[in-house]
């Protein structure tokens, strides 16, 4: 049944009860340095417009059902995060989107917890937190790096390129996404030839001379490699990853963090409705769209999906219904997401840009899966230490 029909059905037949939806995006904005391009300065709305978004998509079907949504943009420092979700709670609001980073993310999800809260990731990739570190009511909406490395590595094993030349960061965050990118080798059968850290020595990214200084410094950094297909970047910090393109010793593709990047959604996108979706967002923000804008939108339609089908809005039952087969929403990535019952994340495709357009979509054909080719990207049921959702 489609979801216009299923709205049909509950008004007609009485079962479709008025709604109140409180929910809230909290944002934690903490100090980094500049990025390495001014394509990539944070715009101030960042993740807010995906929402504004969101409730106008949700408004539309609400309306029909007498659904109205109501939902909360908070931007706080780090050391202000906990005071706002306790604010936000004591007001009422159990469904919270969450733009942060890992530590943040899992004390504040502990929080949400003890309130009756659920809490949905829109941004931090941690592998950890669909593993061991899982919660019951923490759904991941961002991918995460496993899903990210795994989608570039399908690409790669696909075009034969099995032996790889790993340059990683030296920042946590990029030590945890080279570990999944270690892990997609053995995962897909390839090999790392070569496996390097660049060390983040510090300081301004960006200055007058510094595409001079890159230029005789990294093809230094990558002489006498192993001999190797491809480059796999792994700089989560944005230090290094986007000089490496056209910088190596030996010229060869980058994949992962800059050349061929790994993302949940882009500006370029078309495919599959994607038009009329980057159109709207545009015509809202007047900007493109981001990953982090994209995934608060998709997170803010989840519930809105739940609302209408499952006619509630209290966070167990809907927790419940997004984790059963009942559940599936349409994302313009050209088939139905759905959550893994084991851990809460999010099934989807991952596009590959290029910084210009969609290159390729994974998961990729011929990687097969016993229930759906969307686990062979990221922790599958057996790989998964996660026991909350059992």
């Amino acid at each position: 049944m489609t979801l216009l029909a299923a709205v049909f059905c509950l008004a007609v037949s009485g079962q479709a009860r008025a709604l109140e939806v409180e929910a809230a995006v909290l944002r934690v904005d903490y100090q980094r340095l500049l990025p390495v391009s001014r394509y990539d300065v944070r715009p101030d709305d960042l993740g807010f417009a995906g929402a504004q978004l969101a409730d106008e998509d949700n408004g539309t079907t609400g309306g029909f059902l007498g659904h109205t949504y109501n939902t909360r943009a908070v931007a706080v420092p780090p050391e202000e995060a906990d005071a706002a979700l306790e604010t936000l709670l004591s007001e009422g609001v159990r469904l919270v989107v969450v733009l942060a980073d890992g530590d943040d993310l899992l004390r504040l999800t502990d929080r949400a917890a003890e309130a009756g809260a659920l809490v949905l990731n829109a941004q931090t990739p941690d592998n950890a937190l669909r593993d061991d570190q899982c919660r019951a009511n923490l759904l991941h909406v961002a991918p995460s790096n496993g899903m990210l490395t795994d989608a570039v590595a399908q690409y790669a094993v696909w075009k034969k390129w099995p032996e790889w030349f790993l340059l990683a960061g030296s920042n946590p965050a990029d030590v945890a996404l080279a570990d999944s990118f270690r892990r997609s080798a053995r995962k897909f059968g390839a090999s790392i030839t070569e496996d390097r850290t660049i060390e983040d020595t510090g300081g301004s990214r960006r200055s007058d001379s510094g595409h001079v200084q890159v230029q005789k410094q990294l093809p230094v950094e990558t002489q006498g490699a192993e001999d190797h297909d491809v480059v796999m970047i792994a700089d989560a910090t944005d230090y290094f990853g986007h000089y490496v393109p056209f910088h190596l010793w030996t010229p060869r593709p980058a994949m992962g963090t800059a050349g061929l990047q790994p993302v949940s959604f882009h500006g370029a996108h078309e495919a599959w409705g994607a038009t009329q979706f980057q159109t709207r967002f545009e015509a809202l923000t007047l900007r493109r769209v981001r990953p982090e804008d994209y995934n608060t939108w998709l997170a803010l339609r989840v519930i809105g999906e739940v609302v209408t089908r499952a006619n509630t809005v209290d966070p167990d039952e809907m927790r419940a219904y997004a984790l059963s087969d009942a559940f599936e929403l349409a994302a313009f990535k050209g088939q139905k997401v759905t959550f893994r019952d084991w851990n809460g994340q999010l099934r989807q495709p991952i596009l590959l840009y290029d910084g210009m357009i969609t290159v390729s979509v994974s998961p990729q054909e011929g990687f097969l899966h016993q229930t759906s080719p969307l686990d062979t990207l990221g922790l599958d049921r057996p790989e998964s230490a996660c026991t909350a959702f059992n």
